[in-house]
């Protein structure tokens, strides 16, 4: 057992618990994730914990008492769902935009020594910037010292731009220090798309293999591919169309629809849809759309076809152990939402420093 104790709200698969999981200090003791099938691929990655399947404006303090008993939880972690918050979408002031407020709640039932508060930069700016305020001054009247930063996932060895706000409140001295960035200038290097994924077998549309090209041959690839596992499960790529498939097939590098014949050329669409990656880049931002090319920069630069669910894993930095489960489509959601793991060791770590601070 850890010596500090930790509840995970808005659990989703679990990125956000990896990176406590695997520091013998903590022990997760409750997760609470609204969707059935994403609460049982979180249980399958983390047995241990008591998983408690509702919406959170049901988890009651009876509730959380019969699941942590007499525990004294110390760390409260979670984000709340960010679409409301996102640039990418409407960005409504609508319930899930106030979802903070059942955060608070819960704080202010198990009264937690430090809290994690993780979701999108977008949130920074939602109605003129008022959101956040409030936010922050919530959290605050509960008597915590706040800080917050917002971190990108691609300066902590993840191979995709992804920034986060990560607000962080401890009750009384906030000695919480946030992580030093290991990637970028005067550090490594970024991980690329070749380092990240190009062990994974060709395929072309509608295919599948689960055979690894190569072994690891980077630090990347040694996390993911740890323990010696040996299939690379979730390796198929969805069937397209022929137009589609000829649309992917003429786009170079980094090219997007924009660089395509007028006689293919979609006629709708972002600048940045029907888009192909860079080979020798990080990643752009994956959403749970990573394997559909009409939605948002995601085509396969070396195999020219739209991205299977463990390329998506391995952006996000899913050791290839790590279990998914439902349909395709609600694999993809577990995946396009969720913290990456590489960036959950990081803020775990630092966690841990401040939680040891006399």
């Amino acid at each position: 057992m850890g010596k500090y104790s930790i509840v995970d709200l808005f659990a989703g698969v679990g990125g956000l618990s990896y990176g406590f999981s695997q520091l013998d200090e903590f022990t997760i003791v409750m997760a609470n994730e609204i969707e059935k099938d994403i609460s049982k691929a979180y249980s399958l990655n983390h047995p241990g914990v008591n998983m408690i399947n509702c919406d959170i404006n049901d988890l009651t303090e009876d509730v959380i008492k019969q699941a942590i008993g007499d525990q004294i939880i110390d760390i409260v972690v979670g984000g709340p769902p960010c679409q409301s918050y996102s640039t990418l979408g409407k960005r409504q002031m609508d319930d899930r935009a106030n979802l903070f407020m059942q955060y608070k709640r819960i704080l202010s039932i198990i009264k937690p020594r430090a809290f994690v508060f993780e979701n999108v930069t977008g949130i920074l700016s939602m109605d003129g910037g008022k959101l956040f305020k409030n936010v922050q001054r919530e959290f605050a009247e509960l008597g915590y010292e706040l800080k917050y930063q917002v971190l990108n996932a691609l300066d902590y060895g993840v191979p995709q731009v992804r920034e986060r706000v990560i607000l962080v409140g401890f009750l009384g001295e906030n000695k919480f220090e946030y992580p030093v960035p290991t990637h970028g200038d005067g550090k490594s290097p970024y991980v690329t798309l070749r380092e990240a994924i190009g062990d994974l077998p060709v395929i072309g549309s509608g295919e599948s293999n689960n055979s690894y090209m190569t072994d690891p041959t980077n630090d990347f690839l040694k996390f993911v591919r740890k323990d010696g596992f040996t299939v690379a499960t979730e390796h198929s790529a969805p069937k397209n169309g022929a137009h589609l498939i000829k649309i992917m097939q003429t786009l170079k590098d980094g090219q997007s629809k924009d660089d395509l014949p007028e006689d293919i050329r979609p006629k709708s669409g972002y600048g940045n849809t029907y888009a192909k990656l860079w080979w020798d880049r990080p990643s752009t931002t994956i959403t749970r759309n990573f394997a559909c090319p009409s939605s948002s920069r995601c085509i396969h630069p070396r195999d020219s076809r739209a991205m299977s669910i463990r390329e998506g894993a391995r952006l996000q930095s899913f050791p290839d152990d790590y279990q998914f489960y439902g349909a395709d489509g609600m694999k993809r959601l577990e995946i396009g939402n969720a913290v990456p793991p590489l960036l959950s060791v990081a803020i775990a770590k630092q966690m841990l420093k401040a939680m040891e601070e006399k």
